[in-house]
């Protein structure tokens, strides 16, 4: 899939040859640093952000909570699902990575924390808090999770690095995006 079409799936849009610009971050605080301190906005037509892929914005343009969190409660398209195989079952889920930017396009300004990291007792595994706030213009709320990783596993990056990723994607989950995937067994 190619870069911009990610972020046309995030966003939900299908574009022509005129996209809407969402932002370009870096792209501009660069040419800011080389003017006067006046700040420098991208022109309409400055499409695409390095190599065409569209940037989601970062700052100051927060919406109602409700409607953020209805845009996180939509299915998330099989496209950007990853399936692995626990205890024989394949399990769907959303990539940490994904997961951040489904927030970065529909909730700007969200937040998130590692609340606290415990070894069990036995040096065996280990679990991370973690805690998700999305900022509204009227309101915040939050969510926090765990996750839990056997220190013995080393199939992908550190424990520790597997007990947060699990931990974001379900306060995430809390907050509805990817939820559907928690009961696509039930229906």
């Amino acid at each position: 899939m190619a870069s911009g079409a990610l972020a046309r799936l995030l966003i939900g849009r299908r574009t022509s040859t005129t996209s809407p610009l969402l932002a370009r971050p870096f792209a501009a605080k660069a040419r800011a640093s080389r003017r006067s301190q006046e700040p420098d906005f991208p022109s309409e037509d400055e499409e695409t952000f390095g190599g065409g892929e569209l940037a989601a914005p970062t700052e100051g343009i927060s919406k109602p909570l409700s409607e953020v969190l209805r845009e996180l409660g939509k299915r998330v398209p099989e496209s950007l699902l990853k399936t692995r195989v626990d205890d024989g079952f394949a399990i769907k889920y959303i990539p940490w990575h994904i997961a951040n930017k489904i927030l970065n396009v529909h909730a700007p300004e969200w937040s998130g924390e590692v609340r606290s990291i415990v070894y069990s007792s036995d040096g065996k595994s280990v679990s991370v808090v973690y805690r998700v706030t999305l900022h509204g213009t009227d309101a915040e709320v939050y969510r926090e999770a765990t996750g839990t990783a056997s220190v013995d596993d080393t199939s992908y990056g550190d424990p520790v690095q597997k007990a947060e990723a699990m931990a974001f994607r379900r306060a995430c989950a809390r907050l509805g995006l990817g939820l559907h995937l928690y009961h696509e067994d039930m229906s």
